[in-house]
C-alpha cells in the first residue's frame, strides 16, 4: 500500500476542507511595466492578489465557522454528538432482549440471532461512503437533518415489523440512514476547530459512538423485559423526534466551501475570484465519482489509514462481540434476568466517561507540550502518544474479562475486565480520529473509511462469537483477541510516531 501520489486524488484536490488556495490559471498577456512600488500592474499578478486577498479576508470574515462565538461552537458540537449518540444507541439497545425477539419471530438459528443485531453495522459501514462525499458537496447539516428522520421511520418499521424478514430488512435500512452522523460529524469538529482546540470537542463527538452502544442496552434490558422489545424502536423514534426539533432551527452549516459558494450565489464576479471553491464544486457527477471512491482509495493507498483503521476496527469488533455475547454470560452462567443483564455493560460505560474525561485533557496537554517543543508548531504524530497510552489497557481489560468469566468468579470481575477494555477503547479512539483529521485532505472522508473498516468488523465479529468461546473458552477467546490488540495496536503507533511525518510529505491524500 504505497503512499505515492494517486492521479484520480488528484484531480479532486482543488480544495481542502477548509481553506486552501489553489492556483489560478494566469491569462496570456503582456506585462504592463511598473514605475515604482505598491500593488503589481501586472494582470495575472493582479488577479492573484485577488484571490489571495478573498482567501486573507476569508481567515478573518465571522462567517467562518472557525470564527464564531465559542458558545455557537460548542452549540453545534452538542448538537452533532447528540444525533452521533442516537444512531449508534440503536445499534444495540436491544441486545439484552435478544431471547425476547427470537421468541418473537421464532428464530431457533444463533446466528440469525445475532444477525438481527449485528445487520445494523453493515449498512452502517457503507452509509458513509455515500454519505461522507454528499456532505463535502452539499453540506454537513442537510446530510444529518434528513439521515436522521430517514432513520427514525425505519426504527419504526422495525417496530412495527410482522416477520423476522422484515425486521432484518429495516434493521439494515436504519443503520444506511444512521450513519450519516459517522460520516460527517468528525468532519463538523473539523470544520469547527483548529488543530490545537480540537481534542475536547473530539472527544465529545467520539463519546456517542462509544457510550451509545453502552447505555443502551441498560435501558433495553428493562424495556424489554416489562414492556416489550418494539418499546426499544419506539424510544429511539422518540429521541430521532427530540434530536431534529433541536438540531433543524439551531444547528448552522459547518462547511467553508459550501457556506462560501452559498454566499457568491452565482455572482460571476465574485466566482471569478474563488476558483477553488467553484472547482469543488463543478461537474457534480465526476465529483461525485471521485467522492466516493476517496474513502477505498484512502485506505488502499494510504498505510497510515490503513492500519489506524484496522487497529480501530478490531476494537469495535470486540466491542460489539461483547454485546451478543453478555446476554449468554450473564443470564446463562450468573443468572441475570433479561433487566438486570443490561446492567452488566456498565464496566464499559464508566470506562468511556473515564477515559473522556482524562482522556481528552491528556491527549491535548501532550499535543500542547510537544507542540511548544517544536517552537509552537503541531504536528499529527503529537497524537501518538496518547494513543501508545490507551493501547496498554485494551489487552489488560481483555484478559481480566475473559479469565475471570472462565473461572466464574464473581460477576463484578468481569465487569471490571470491561471497564478496562472501556477505558482502552475511548482512549485509543479520540488519538486515532485526531490524527486523521489532522492528516488527511478530506476529513470527513478518512473518517468514513475508517468507519467502513470498523464497522464491518463490528458486523462480522458478533456472528462467529458463540462458536469461537465455545471453541476456546471465554479465557482462551479473549486471550486470542488480545494478542492481535498487542500486535496491531503497540508497534504500528510507535513506528508512526517516528516515521509519519516522513511518509505524509510523499502522499497527495495528506494535508501540505
Amino acid at each position: 500500500m504505497s503512499s505515492n501520489k494517486h492521479p484520480v486524488l488528484d484531480t479532486a484536490s482543488v480544495a481542502t476542507s477548509y481553506t486552501h488556495v489553489s492556483d489560478v490559471p494566469n491569462p496570456v498577456v503582456n506585462p504592463i511595466p511598473s514605475g515604482g512600488e505598491g500593488e503589481s500592474a501586472i494582470p495575472e499578478d493582479k488577479v492573484e492578489e485577488k484571490v489571495e486577498n478573498k482567501e486573507e479576508d476569508w481567515e478573518h470574515d465571522p462567517i467562518n465557522p472557525r470564527n464564531w462565538s465559542s458558545g455557537k461552537k460548542w452549540t453545534a458540537t452538542a448538537i452533532v454528538s447528540f444525533y452521533t449518540f442516537v444512531t449508534p444507541l440503536a445499534s444495540s439497545m436491544m441486545a439484552p432482549g435478544l431471547p425476547d425477539l427470537a421468541i418473537k419471530y421464532d428464530i431457533t438459528n444463533p446466528t440469525i440471532i445475532a444477525l438481527t443485531l449485528s445487520i445494523f453495522l453493515l449498512s452502517f459501514a457503507i452509509g458513509p461512503l455515500f454519505l461522507a462525499p454528499l456532505s463535502e458537496m452539499y453540506g454537513r447539516v442537510w446530510v444529518l437533518h434528513i439521515g436522521n428522520i430517514v432513520f427514525l421511520a425505519f426504527n419504526l418499521g422495525c417496530a412495527l415489523s410482522p416477520t423476522s424478514g422484515a425486521f432484518i430488512a429495516f434493521r439494515f435500512l436504519s443503520g444506511f440512514a444512521g450513519s450519516a452522523p459517522i460520516a460527517c460529524g468528525g468532519g463538523c469538529i473539523g470544520d469547527l476547530f483548529s488543530e490545537r482546540d480540537r481534542a475536547s470537542a473530539m472527544a465529545l463527538y467520539s463519546l456517542g459512538p462509544l457510550i451509545g452502544p453502552a447505555v443502551g442496552p441498560i435501558a433495553g434490558g428493562f424495556i424489554a423485559q416489562y414492556i416489550g422489545i418494539q418499546y426499544v424502536f419506539y424510544i429511539i423514534v422518540g429521541l430521532c423526534g427530540v434530536a431534529s426539533a433541536v438540531a433543524i432551527p439551531f444547528l448552522k452549516e459547518t462547511y467553508a466551501p459550501v457556506i462560501r459558494l452559498r454566499r457568491m450565489n452565482n455572482d460571476p464576479e465574485k466566482l471569478a475570484q474563488a476558483p477553488a471553491v467553484v472547482l469543488q464544486h463543478g461537474g457534480k457527477w465526476k465529483y461525485m465519482w471521485i467522492n466516493l471512491s476517496r474513502p477505498a482509495i484512502l485506505l488502499t493507498r494510504s498505510f497510515i489509514c490503513f492500519i489506524l483503521s484496522l487497529y480501530m476496527a478490531l476494537m469495535y469488533g470486540i466491542y460489539y462481540l461483547m454485546f451478543a455475547t453478555f446476554p449468554t454470560l450473564f443470564s446463562g452462567v450468573y443468572g441475570f434476568s433479561v433487566g438486570i443483564s443490561g446492567l452488566a455493560y456498565i464496566g464499559l460505560g464508566l470506562g468511556f466517561v473515564l477515559a473522556t474525561a482524562f482522556g481528552a485533557k491528556i491527549s491535548d496537554q501532550v499535543y500542547l507540550h510537544l507542540a511548544d517543543k517544536n517552537g509552537g508548531k503541531g504536528k499529527p504524530e503529537m497524537r501518538i502518544p496518547s494513543l501508545i497510552f490507551g493501547s496498554f489497557f485494551v489487552p489488560i481489560g481483555l484478559f481480566w474479562y475473559g479469565w475471570s468469566a472462565q473461572a466464574r468468579i464473581h460477576w463484578i470481575m468481569p465487569i471490571i475486565g470491561t471497564g478496562f477494555f472501556g477505558f482502552g477503547l475511548m482512549t485509543t479512539f479520540l488519538p486515532i480520529q485526531l490524527y486523521l483529521v489532522d492528516t488527511f485532505t478530506y476529513a470527513a472522508s478518512a473518517l468514513a473509511a475508517a468507519s467502513v473498516f470498523r464497522s464491518m468488523l463490528g458486523f462480522a465479529f458478533p456472528l462467529f462469537g458463540t462458536q469461537m468461546y465455545d471453541a476456546l473458552g471465554n479465557g482462551g477467546g479473549n486471550s486470542l483477541l488480545a494478542g492481535l490488540a498487542i500486535v496491531i495496536g503497540i508497534p504500528f503507533p510507535v513506528w508512526i510516531y517516528y516515521a509519519g511525518e516522513r511518509i505524509r510529505s510523499n502522499s497527495s491524500l495528506a494535508r501540505s
